[in-house]
């Protein structure tokens, strides 16, 4: 490795290789982190650290040492320190702070991390040192950080009520069967306007999955962290379990859908109907929807019905399978997904940047990497070639949860996809038509694909 000597003489223990940071001490990626009159990190860096930082220290713990850090070098504890330095160092400092609460926001759920920051906050916005431009920064940093929290929080309060309705409406249909619950072509017969529901419901759950959910789910307490895991107390990837549920959900609903109709030609129409909205979800970018779709047409109880499928032209649904074919490595989907993402870039509508991956897989990409390297290099150092690299995955996520949904919302179709009762005759798989015994309810499994 080549070290950068200027960078090493101004902070000591970092390295580089081809002049891009490799490895260094926690506490010197630490300093790296924090601006000085003549320097602010780079925001790429910003990114990677914050995201890999928590695998070592807590965000609380790292809050107090930027804090500490920004008052003892920049002087900001001392009434007597340079008016002017004061001046020039703040809104570089407010800058990190917005940063991290933009990306981060959930870290600030702490009271530990949100005390800190007010703190620093606090002495940067005060004395006739800082300008008006610094105090207004600081302010609507700190309410963009509070609607953020306010809108988490409300969300959190939805899934818990579409959570206890279907607990409801599953406990009525088991205790009366006979109240089937209206099928989806009751609710909806157009296949594009169901994938562009499926597209609502996508996007907003992927854009309350915080990217630190993927370090706290699937990366490892690394082996040379034995005093203590950085995992304990921390939130748990609840927004990003809840998005894996909603791909299972989907599966089992479009079983369901399917097993529920007791003639053959209505199952048969059921079918079709489904294979179409995988084929809108496809040309949208819903690779989500279109996988979870897939998935539930290729469970058990539907796949066996023989004398169903016997009646679908299943020409387009053979297109579909070929696209999301899981061989060499899902290479069919990962070109579909690289032309859907380059259409993204160079979009001139809502419509064209919508991106949205088959998740599990997505999840699998990233456990993989964090498999294949170490966190630390044996002189203790951390291994940041490989957090760069983590970073570059999530990144590209981060840009595709920001997508809004351009189309019109349907509440009566988003309520029954969010709600309406899914079964298994085991506890284990959707049940097919089997005469007038009662079917029993669903319980979530992990994907198929999910590790």
């Amino acid at each position: 490795m080549i070290s950068g000597t200027s960078q090493e003489e101004e902070y000591g223990g970092l390295y580089y290789h081809d002049s891009n940071l490799a490895s260094g001490s926690l506490e010197a990626l630490i300093q790296h982190l924090v601006p000085t009159v003549a320097y602010y990190p780079d925001r790429t860096y910003i990114f990677t650290f914050l995201l890999s930082s928590r695998l070592f220290i807590h965000p609380y713990e790292l809050m107090s040492k930027v804090c500490h850090l920004c008052m003892d070098h920049q002087r900001l504890s001392d009434p007597q320190a340079d008016k002017v330095r004061v001046r020039k160092i703040a809104p570089k400092i407010l800058q990190l702070l917005t940063e991290w609460t933009e990306t981060f926001p959930y870290d600030f759920r702490d009271e530990r991390v949100m005390r800190s920051l007010k703190e620093l906050t606090h002495r940067l916005s005060t004395g006739d040192e800082v300008n008006r431009a610094s105090r207004d920064l600081e302010r609507q940093m700190t309410q963009a950080l509070i609607r953020k929290l306010t809108a988490l929080g409300q969300y959190e309060e939805a899934l818990a009520k579409i959570s206890s309705t279907v607990t409801d409406r599953l406990t009525v249909l088991k205790n009366k069967p006979q109240s089937i619950q209206r099928d989806v072509l009751t609710v909806c017969s157009d296949p594009f306007t169901l994938a562009q529901q499926l597209t609502h419901i996508e996007l907003e759950r992927l854009s309350y999955i915080g990217p630190e959910e993927f370090v706290q789910a699937f990366l490892q307490k690394d082996h040379l962290d034995n005093e203590k895991t950085c995992f304990s107390n921390h939130k748990k990837a609840s927004n990003l379990e809840a998005y894996v549920e909603w791909f299972n959900r989907l599966s089992y609903l479009v079983a369901s859908e399917i097993c529920i109709p007791a003639k053959k030609k209505h199952r048969a129409r059921v079918i079709e109907f489904f294979i179409d909205v995988a084929r809108e979800c496809f040309n949208i970018g819903n690779f989500n929807s279109l996988m979870a779709i897939i998935s539930g047409m290729n469970m058990s109880p539907v796949s066996r019905l023989k004398k169903t499928w016997g009646k679908v032209k299943t020409a387009k649904f053979d297109i579909l399978e070929h696209q999301m074919d899981p061989s060499s490595n899902f290479y069919n989907y990962r070109t579909a997904l690289r032309g859907a993402t380059q259409r993204s870039i160079t979009a001139h509508s809502s419509r064209e940047k919508i991106v949205i991956p088959f998740f599990s897989l997505f999840i699998k990409d990233i456990y993989f990497l964090n498999e294949g390297c170490a966190n630390r290099l044996p002189n203790g150092h951390v291994n940041f070639e490989k957090f760069w690299e983590l970073a570059k995955q999530v990144s590209e996520f981060m840009t595709w949860k920001k997508v809004e949904c351009p189309f019109e919302r349907d509440r009566k179709i988003l309520q029954y996809l969010l709600t309406a009762p899914v079964f298994t005759d085991d506890g284990k798989q959707p049940c097919a038509h089997r005469g007038p015994a009662s079917p029993s309810p669903a319980r979530l499994q992990s994907s198929t694909y999910s590790r």
